[in-house]
């Protein structure tokens, strides 16, 4: 065999050799996309069947609600572990909000299972009508392949619960909660509020918009040594528009109120530059601010 044919025959094997290798990655590529849609439908099934799950029923009850919601979307291994401790198994803490269903972000092949990563979307009533969301917290779970089923071998994830150091701050007029620390007991709350302007050539700044300014207030606070208070403003779906819009103005601020939540009638911010004066204290209300500590509430029926 002369040097032109081996030099002929080693580029066909190479050829052939490139074609099976892409063949292969493209047939592989395939089936990866085609599990990581069968994947992530297995964990938004499971999302769905959360809320059947009453984690503070009594221990007949959770059990045979996990065995019934769970059983076709996890391992048989992890239901035994939640089963026989359901301090472990996510599900329905209260009867409102509850866990509406899985918000996939990402579907991950790592060796031969599936890490998939996402939100829990919380609910009450009020999301039922208007749309929306209570709440969302995130999630990581660990997909396998079990007697050809894809199912869940690892849940990571649950809701923020009031801790013994903390109390709460409820607002049912306009539907939010407020986590405080437990230095915060016997705090106060100060209303006044906010106002809108609009600059007209005529008579300059005119107040065209208001709406509720809610304060927290720390109990070591006294008009002799005042402290940092937590200020809540409170916005209309509409007013909230409006002030992204430029439509109007707070203060000589040149940024915008930071938004801290919503539900289907109001929006909740923090005005800027709340702490311009550094009075005692404001470090901690940064430090609270945060954790994201407001929380919607379903607001009142209008």
């Amino acid at each position: 065999m002369n040097n032109k044919t081996f030099l002929i025959l080693f580029i066909v094997l190479i050829i052939a050799s490139l074609g099976g290798y892409f063949w292969f990655q493209s047939n592989l590529n395939k089936k990866n996309q085609a599990e990581a849609v069968e994947v992530k439908s297995a964990v938004e099934g499971f999302g769905n069947v959360l809320k059947n799950v009453p984690l503070l029923a009594s221990k007949e009850i959770v059990d045979q609600s996990i065995r019934d919601s769970y059983g076709a979307f996890v391992s048989p291994d992890l239901l035994s572990l939640w089963i026989d401790d359901p301090s472990k198994a996510p599900g329905r803490l209260t009867s409102s909000p509850w866990p509406e269903r899985i918000e996939v972000t990402s579907v991950n092949k790592i060796n031969s299972y599936y890490q998939v990563i996402g939100n829990v979307v919380e609910i009450t009533s009020q999301e039922v009508v208007a749309g929306g969301n209570a709440g969302l917290y995130p999630i990581t779970i660990k997909v396998e392949k079990i007697n050809n089923e894809w199912l869940i071998t690892n849940f990571e994830g649950y809701p923020k619960t009031q801790s013994s150091d903390s109390i709460e701050y409820q607002n049912t007029q306009y539907g939010f909660s407020f986590l405080l620390p437990k230095t915060w007991e016997g705090y106060t709350i100060v209303l006044d509020k906010w106002q809108g302007y609009t600059f007209s050539d005529s008579q300059g700044d005119v107040v065209t918009e208001q709406g509720p300014l809610i304060s927290v207030r720390h109990p070591q606070w006294t008009s002799q040594n005042p402290r940092q208070d937590i200020p809540i403003m409170v916005f209309t779906l509409s007013q909230w528009d409006s002030l992204l819009q430029d439509k109007f103005h707070i203060g000589a601020a040149p940024i915008n109120p930071s938004r801290l939540g919503s539900n289907a009638n109001y929006v909740f911010a923090l005005p800027a530059r709340y702490n311009f004066a550094f009075l005692p204290g404001y470090e901690e209300v940064d430090s609270i601010l945060q954790n994201n500590p407001l929380q919607a509430l379903p607001s009142p029926v209008k």
